[in-house]
Formats: structure tokens, C-alpha cells, sequence
């Protein structure tokens, strides 16, 4: 059901505009809705996760309304702009998050753990610093330069992190990179 969605914010609430074309605003009535969403935040962005539980955690007795609490923070933070360039979650169910103008940019404490959250995945340490440096343009031969490394191993790095997150070629890991937020600009 979460798939190919564009959340907005009027008159200070959360709106969704779905595939059909129809617009409502998201109340905790949609609990199928925020489930789904809450589920890929607690598994994908726990920190996040952690956090909203914390920041809601005196409305935990009335379910819906807690899990609601947290699905429309976390939207409101990073998909609260309309905009027709990529839909808020695609068609896969992945997250495509925006710059939301927000007054407490810089000030909030909960800016790069609900707001632009840092995605959690499986990709080793080792892993990461490898593809970093794919994703920022380098060659295999000077990723392996960089970090002291074989070829070899950078290659292998590379082919493991492409099964983890069943990609296939460079252009993928760059789309996935910058999807999920791994590497903050």
C-alpha cells in the first residue's frame, strides 16, 4: 500500500497525494498506512525511530495515535514540500527525502537523526569507506591508492556491497546512495 506517494503539508497538517490522483489528509485513522511507513523507519532508520518514540512516548497508551504521532513527524521533516520531480515513496517502497524548510533548522536537536536520518544498512565499515569513494567518482585504482588497499580487495568490497543491496552496476549504488541518505553532503 506505501508505494508512489507525495505527502505535503497544508494548513499545518499532513496531506497525501496517492497514485489515483486523490488527495486527504493523514490522520491516525490510516493505520494501515502508518504502520507500513513506521515499519521501514524502525527498520531502516532506527535512530530516528528511537527518538520518536522518545518524543511521543506520553501518548503510547492509545496506539494508533502514538504510531501516528511519529509517521507524521518524521513525513512532516523530510517530504513536507509538494513537488512533481520523484514521488515522496516510490514505487518500491523507498524513501525519496527533500530539504523541508523548517524554522528550527540548526537549532533542533533532532536534526540528522528525524530530520535527513542516516540510513542503516549492511554495508561494513571497510565497506563504506570503499564505496564513498565510488560514490564521490574515484577509480578502483585510486580507491585502492586512498585507503591502502589491493585492487583486488576494493573489487571485492564493491561486488559485496552490490549483492547486499542486489545492484548491479555503479549508476544503482550512486541512485541508492543518494536515496538513502548514506553519505550526508
Amino acid at each position: 500500500m506505501m508505494k508512489d506517494l507525495e505527502f505535503y503539508i497544508f494548513e499545518d497538517e499532513l496531506w497525501c497525494m496517492f497514485p489515483d490522483g486523490s488527495n486527504k489528509p493523514i490522520t491516525d485513522k490510516e493505520t494501515v498506512l502508518v504502520k507500513d511507513i513506521l515499519e521501514r523507519i524502525r527498520e531502516c532508520y532506527p535512530e530516528a525511530y528511537k527518538a520518536l518514540i522518545e518524543c511521543y512516548s506520553r501518548s503510547s497508551q492509545n496506539i494508533p495515535y502514538f504510531q501516528f504521532l511519529m509517521v507524521n513527524r518524521f513525513c512532516k521533516c523530510n517530504f513536507g514540500e509538494l513537488d512533481n520531480t520523484s514521488r515522496d515513496i516510490d514505487k518500491k517502497g523507498g524513501f525519496n527525502f527533500e530539504r523541508v524548510r523548517c524554522p528550527m533548522r540548526g537549532e533542533c536537536r533532532y536534526e540528522g537523526v528525524i530530520c535527513c536520518p542516516q540510513f542503516n544498512c549492511c554495508i561494513s565499515d571497510a565497506e563504506m569507506r570503499v564505496m564513498q569513494l565510488v560514490y564521490e567518482g574515484f577509480n578502483n585504482e585510486d580507491i585502492a591508492e586512498r585507503l591502502y588497499l589491493s585492487p583486488h580487495t576494493v573489487k571485492n568490497h564493491i561486488k559485496s556491497v552490490y549483492l547486499k543491496l542486489d545492484i548491479h552496476e555503479k549508476s544503482e549504488f550512486i541512485q541508492y546512495a543518494h536515496k538513502n541518505n548514506l553519505f550526508k553532503e
